[in-house]
């Protein structure tokens, strides 16, 4: 496990993740999906059913969250880059497109358990799509940065 990748590329993609997603969250969560998270407010945290809703009190577990699963990805991906080839922009590019098409999978599954509009489901998964494509970029071109292949 080469540790650099890890540490420095998990933390690239937390980065632009975070960054990136500041945005898809206005538009998304806030913009598009404010009537059906209206509509299904008994899914939803306590917090996020406030009005306005109290972000700053989630943000420390989001934080957290996002932290921990950017290192797993960014451990995983440790472990398949030698099956990429090209730069290390379209390395990431490719896992986390990757990445997306098993999160985009997984919605499919779970849109069968839960009450949820279909909505919510693709623009999630939209969302993910971009968060992880542009991730996935800096996680490949800082882990060819930090641990040259060869």
């Amino acid at each position: 496990m080469n540790w650099k990748v890890v540490i420095g590329g998990g933390l690239a993609f937390f980065a632009v993740s975070f960054l990136v997603g500041s945005v898809t969250g206005m538009v998304i969560h806030t913009g598009i999906l404010t009537e059906p998270y209206q509509a299904t407010s008994q899914f939803w945290r306590p917090e996020l059913r406030q009005d306005p809703p109290d972000i700053a009190a989630l943000m420390p577990l989001w934080i957290f969250n996002g932290i921990v699963l950017s290192l797993v990805i960014a451990a995983l991906y440790n472990l398949v880059r030698p099956a990429f080839t090209g730069a290390g922009w379209k390395k990431g590019l490719t896992w986390g497109l990757m990445l997306a098409t098993f999160v985009a999978a997984y919605h499919m599954s779970q849109s069968g358990n839960f009450d949820l509009p279909g909505t919510i489901w693709v623009w999630w998964t939209i969302d993910v799509l971009i968060l992880f494509a542009l991730s996935g970029i800096a996680l490949g071109v800082v882990a060819d940065k930090l641990a040259p292949p060869g």
